[in-house]
């Protein structure tokens, strides 16, 4: 246990987050999704539902402030319009710690190679389906 971390980030995860860099992109999916056979890199959660773990990342994870999309969702099938509990759940958590970023849908068509190309993929045990985020991690600027 560490002061003022999320207990839910495992030494794997916060290892997964410290080694990313700047423009580096972590994918958190649901528990149907095939993160095995999609990632470079799985970091398993187990038990936990996306909303929490979401939640987690986002209260130590910078998000990218150099690019206007930095954020984004996958969504129900061919329709990006479609809000789900989980995209509502998810737009309301990414709005409370970064209120300034959108979070952008992304057809399947372009939300899986993405997937693929991440620096880690997060499994939880999301049972809601299209239950998957990525972030953009940003940087951390220097205190003047």
């Amino acid at each position: 246990m560490l002061k003022g971390i999320d207990p839910i980030l495992s030494p794997e995860l916060l290892s997964a987050l410290r080694a990313m860099g700047h423009g580096d992109e972590i994918a958190l999916v649901d528990g149907n999704y095939p993160g095995q056979e999609h990632a470079r890199r799985l970091v398993r959660l187990d038990g936990h539902h996306l909303i929490r773990v979401l939640d987690a990342i986002l209260s130590v994870l910078p998000i990218d402030d150099f690019v206007p999309e930095a954020i984004f969702r996958a969504t129900v099938g061919q329709d990006k319009e479609v809000l789900d509990a989980v995209h509502r759940d998810i737009i309301e958590c990414c709005r409370r710690h970064e209120p300034d970023r959108p979070v952008v849908p992304l057809l399947g068509a372009d939300f899986y190679p993405r997937v693929k190309a991440a620096h880690t993929v997060v499994q939880t045990s999301e049972p809601r389906l299209y239950g998957n985020v990525i972030l953009r991690k940003g940087v951390i600027y220097p205190s003047r």
